[in-house]
Formats: structure tokens, sequence, C-alpha cells
């Protein structure tokens, strides 16, 4: 059974379940964040747009957030 911790839990209140859990769980999100990134980084695709990106950036081709979103 998975078990969220409040953020004000002290890691000294933690059971060694729990530490493990967390520990765990914080692993296997960080490994896919790597993995995600990795798989990202060696596409030409996605490398290619984020250098048209970066180009528009600095062309100042830039959108608000706010005209995005209507807000």
């Amino acid at each position: 059974m998975e078990q969220h911790l409040s953020p004000q839990q002290h890691i000294n209140e933690l059971t060694i379940g729990e530490l493990k859990t967390l520990i765990s769980e914080t692993v296997k999100e960080t490994m896919e964040e790597v993995i995600e990134n990795m798989e990202a980084l060696s596409s030409p695709s996605f490398l290619s747009a984020v250098k048209e990106a970066r180009k528009e950036y600095k062309a100042g081709k830039t959108t608000k957030l706010e005209d995005m979103f209507n807000v």
C-alpha cells in the first residue's frame, strides 16, 4: 500500500519501510527523467526544434503565456 508523507514529516519520524519507499520512489522518478532526457537528446528532430526555438527567441519572436492561454 503506497503511503504519501506530508512535507512536514521529519526523517527521524519515518519508519524504515517509509524511508525505503521514499528513496525508491525518488530514484525511480529520477531515472525516468534521465531516460526521457536521453531519448529526447538523441532525437535529431528534437534537437532541430530546440535550435529553431532558440533562433526565434533571439530574434524576439516570442508569445506571452497570457496570450497563449487567453489569461
